[in-house]
């Protein structure tokens, strides 16, 4: 079991999605299932402990676009993410599978250091696992500095740049609504970026 900080994590989030507000109708019963069911597992970030936990993820956007990568079992395009390991907030978790999928040089967003104490909740998404599980997926934004992908030995060599559009239209359901909350998010960034250099 992972000694993890996953119960702190599930009772400061469920405050959290109180005041967020969903961007579709996938993302609003997705909040309803988080809160009915991460309140009840005993070690919410080990995926070993029970078949529903949590997982992190990460929409990873620059100025090329947005971020996706062909999942090697399941053949869909995604966005980089994964299960948390042990003593792993759930920030850092993003973050790293995030570097691991992708070789990117990845700051959490609107921050200039890789610091996850300004990490961007952006989307949750419950979805099906494999083996039966169910993932109640939190997804950050991290934004990439560089474009050339170097994802690590055993990583899925399928990465590549979309544009937004082009993301949403090639990306499974239920990353569709978190892309959306990047596209608004890379907008407002970008222009703020010009403005200041």
């Amino acid at each position: 079991m992972v000694g993890d900080f996953g119960l702190e994590f599930v009772r400061k989030f469920g405050a959290e999605l109180a005041d967020h507000e969903p961007i579709d109708d996938r993302e609003r019963e997705s909040i309803k299932k988080f809160c009915e069911l991460a309140p009840k597992l005993r070690a919410p970030f080990d995926e070993h402990s029970d078949s529903t936990h949590v997982t992190a993820s990460a929409i990873v956007i620059g100025k090329p676009g947005v971020v996706l990568h062909l999942h090697k079992r399941l053949n869909m395009w995604l966005q980089p993410g994964g299960h948390i390991d042990p003593g792993e907030t759930i920030q850092d978790a993003a973050m790293r599978e995030a570097r691991e999928e992708t070789g990117l040089n990845l700051v959490h967003f609107g921050f200039d250091d890789s610091s996850a104490s300004g990490a961007k909740f952006i989307h949750l998404d419950v979805h099906p696992g494999p083996r039966g599980h169910t993932h109640l997926d939190v997804r950050f934004l991290l934004w990439a500095d560089n474009e050339i992908f170097t994802p690590a030995v055993g990583e899925s060599r399928r990465v590549k740049w979309f544009g937004f559009e082009d993301a949403l239209r090639v990306s499974e359901d239920g990353a569709r609504g978190a892309i959306r909350v990047a596209q608004g998010l890379g907008r407002t960034y970008v222009r703020y970026d010009k403005r200041d250099g």
